[in-house]
């Protein structure tokens, strides 16, 4: 999962952002109107959290320009404005969720988490590969039943591949997904996450096997 941050309040952008990581969410963050613009305007993300008072563009006009693009990522507004022409304004021209500040963080993660189900998967954000389940949402994945032990980037790893299941992913294809707009993730983390991942996952019978030259393929064990 990866999600755009867009708040002008340093303190506030960067604690969102540390919380948000430790869950297993690939993060970007925008300080003003026109750099979230441009942002959404040339990347993919599964959800957007947008503060309104923002300097050089408002967060009004940065989801009237996001609608009118036909972008329909679900974008949850967090502002302190807590009039109600501003929530009426907000849902008019697309949000899809509103909080306003002070905010509970549990909260705001519950409703993200319902925005990515509803957004991304239609009622359930539930893959299912074989005996293997990840709830994206709640960043959980478990095999037959039983939770597996993974790090917040072998989640966002073997959610790529389960998207994907049955073709090749390519080591870009993951970095794409998995890095920060000013973070990369090189060849080298990505080697060790897909192998730390392949030894948790082989004692089930899945498997994932290397492609020289063009990636990686989640499989069944038996299929070798």
């Amino acid at each position: 999962m990866r999600i755009l941050i867009v708040e002008d309040d340093p303190i506030l952008a960067d604690g969102l952002t540390r919380s948000f990581e430790q869950i297993g969410y690939a993060l970007d963050c925008a300080h003003h109107g026109e750099q979230a613009d441009s942002m959404l305007a040339t990347q993919n993300y599964d959800l957007v959290v947008l503060d309104l008072g923002l300097p050089k563009m408002d967060g009004f006009e940065v989801l009237r320009r996001l609608r009118k693009r036909g972008d329909r990522v679900p974008v949850l507004i967090l502002t302190a404005r807590d009039e109600v022409q501003s929530r009426v304004t907000g849902l008019d021209i697309g949000a899809d969720d509103y909080l306003t500040k002070p905010f509970d963080l549990a909260e705001l993660e519950a409703r993200m988490r319902a925005l990515i189900r509803r957004g991304q998967f239609g009622a359930s954000a539930t893959l299912v590969f074989s005996q293997l389940t990840l709830d994206t949402a709640g960043r959980q994945a478990s095999v037959n039943g039983q939770p597996l032990e993974l790090s917040a980037r072998e989640l966002g790893v073997l959610e790529i591949f389960m998207l994907r299941a049955g073709r090749v992913v390519s080591k870009e294809q993951i970095m794409e997904r998995l890095c920060n707009w000013d973070k990369e993730v090189g060849d080298n983390a990505i080697e060790v996450y897909v192998h730390r991942l392949r030894k948790k996952l082989e004692p089930s019978g899945i498997r994932i096997r290397t492609i020289r030259g063009l990636g990686y393929l989640l499989e069944h064990a038996e299929n070798a």
